[in-house]
């Protein structure tokens, strides 16, 4: 192979990681600058919603953190290795591809005071209307928090998973076990002082999107005031510049935050390793049945799928009633497909060309660099996609094709490396050998032999990615410039008015690609890989 066949696939990698992440240097200081003077700290202190906005975020993401992580080890202590884990992971990717919007979406439609789980009530208790004791202003933003808890639980247990499948977890269970040790015991002693340090990037990923999310706070409330990644989004884009300057310190304070609680968590986690008990020889006899935590989280998800379909073929659904007067497809023949039309172009643009990236870095880019394009994954989105918006400002680019893909990519790439280098690093190099003492350059014993036999992780993690592009708010709204409208962008816009039916057959529109890829990620290995038992 000659030398520039060797470093022009390693030029290719290097240059497309720093097409998507260098220009957010410059857009940082041309975003953030303007907060950093004193007279904007002091009006954003003096504002009247700041007190209740920065409380409302606090507690949203700290107890959606905390809730997500502790669902995350009650499934995995109760459930693991078993029939019931097994069936979890079988169901995860279809609450995967359910979008963070559509989620709330659902959960909205479930706990209103005009919600389905509100309906049963109103038959027992004789109401007529909705109750007005519940409040539906949640200042404290619990609404939001936990439907950050189900959502990132799920994403927790995913990562988990693949925690839990290494060999040397798996043989250290089958000791404890073998000891004397009860499930309990093992899991306390044994196992979740080694596993729960290697969630902890997924935790702060977790609780940056907790401390930035827009989308599910417009839906899901607070409202006035909103949560202060709301507020400082909606300062952001006002023309003023002294509010724009007030949304750029929000921002700030935002990644402060995170800055703040992440040390207090490493420190909270190495304390409580100095006191952690060390087993004593004490064997306590095996606990009786445990109670199956994944049927109520898996419960939720579908009960928010059935409460959307129900919806988008609801006619008329009158409160108390429990069902629809009658059914109809109206709402899906009269329903605005441009938007859907708008998020498969991106989607497939976005997924496509990160694949095409990752595959690139992770066969010749320098993998000590993994750890840059993961930190958009733990930051605040809020401060990247300003910096990202500044950039195109500067370069004329705003509002184009090319734009929206770009501010997609700075997401759906971390995604996409997270979900493949684990089984790129387990694929076996003797492989490789052999087709390079073939005579294959490596290029083409990647073609041939490395890519098709990593066919599932590969087609897993495109998924990923295009579920990840389908379901940005920021990016589209900022870099779109208002030009190009998504399902998600749709469904954000139409939760704010009354007509459920179109909200929920938007909403259900957004887990239609994200399904489908998994489904196709799923089938077509297992359809390629028939009489090809390395590949299957």
């Amino acid at each position: 192979m000659t030398p520039l066949a060797t470093r022009l696939p390693a030029s290719l990698a290097l240059a497309g990681v720093s097409l998507i992440m260098a220009p957010l240097l410059p857009g940082l200081y041309w975003a953030l600058g303007p907060g950093l003077a004193s007279p904007v700290w002091q009006a954003l202190w003096a504002d009247g919603q700041w007190p209740q906005a920065f409380q409302a975020t606090l507690v949203s993401a700290l107890l959606g953190t905390l809730l997500a992580c502790a669902i995350t080890v009650m499934l995995a202590s109760a459930s693991y290795p078993g029939p019931r884990w097994q069936g979890l992971q079988r169901r995860l990717p279809l609450l995967l591809s359910l979008p963070h919007a559509a989620f709330a979406v659902g959960l909205l439609f479930l706990l209103a005071p005009s919600g389905w789980l509100a309906r049963p009530l109103a038959h027992l208790l004789a109401w007529s209307s909705p109750p007005t004791v519940v409040t539906v202003q949640d200042p404290w933003g619990l609404s939001l928090a936990l439907a950050l808890a189900i959502k990132e639980s799920w994403f927790l247990t995913w990562v988990l998973a693949a925690v839990l499948g290494e060999q040397t977890v798996a043989r250290q269970l089958v000791v404890a076990r073998s000891l004397g040790y009860n499930r309990a015991q093992t899991w306390r002693l044994v196992l979740w002082p080694q596993v729960i340090p290697r969630l902890g990037w997924p935790l702060a990923a977790v609780l940056a999107y907790s401390l930035s999310v827009v989308d599910m706070a417009m839906i899901l409330g607070p409202g006035t005031p909103p949560t202060l990644a709301v507020l400082a989004w909606h300062w952001l884009i006002d023309p003023a510049p002294e509010l724009q300057a007030r949304g750029a310190a929000a921002s700030l304070v935002l990644l402060l935050l995170l800055v703040v609680l992440a040390a207090l968590a490493w420190g909270g986690w190495q304390l409580a390793q100095r006191w952690r008990p060390t087993p004593n020889g004490r064997r306590r006899p095996a606990s009786g049945p445990v109670w199956p935590w994944s049927m109520p989280l898996v419960g939720v998800g579908y009960a928010v799928l059935l409460v959307l379909g129900v919806w988008s073929v609801a006619e008329h659904w009158f409160f108390p009633a429990l069902w629809p007067e009658a059914l109809t497809l109206d709402h899906w023949r009269h329903a605005d497909w441009a938007p859907f039309q708008t998020t498969l172009w991106l989607a497939l643009a976005s997924s496509l060309s990160g694949l095409l990236l990752v595959l690139l870095w992770l066969e010749w880019g320098p993998q000590r660099l993994n750890a840059v394009l993961y930190l958009p994954l733990v930051l605040p989105a809020l401060p990247l996609v300003a910096a990202q918006y500044a950039v195109l400002l500067h370069t004329q680019l705003d509002a184009t094709p090319t734009a929206l893909v770009w501010s997609h990519l700075l997401w759906v790439l971390p995604y996409m490396l997270l979900t493949l280098v684990g089984a790129y690093r387990a694929f076996d190099p003797r492989l490789m050998t052999s087709a390079r003492a073939l005579g294959c350059s490596r290029l083409q014993a990647c073609w041939r032999v490395k890519w098709p036999v990593l066919l599932r992780p590969i087609l897993a993690a495109w998924a990923v990615g295009l579920a990840v592009s389908v379901a940005q708010y920021l990016p589209t709204v900022f870099a779109g410039g208002g030009r190009f409208v998504t399902v998600t962008t749709e469904a954000v816009a139409l939760s704010a008015g009354g007509h459920r039916q179109v909200l929920a057959t938007q909403a259900l529109l957004q887990m239609v690609l994200p399904l489908a890829a998994f489904a196709l990620a799923t089938l077509l290995p297992r359809w390629l890989g028939q009489h090809r038992q390395g590949v299957r």
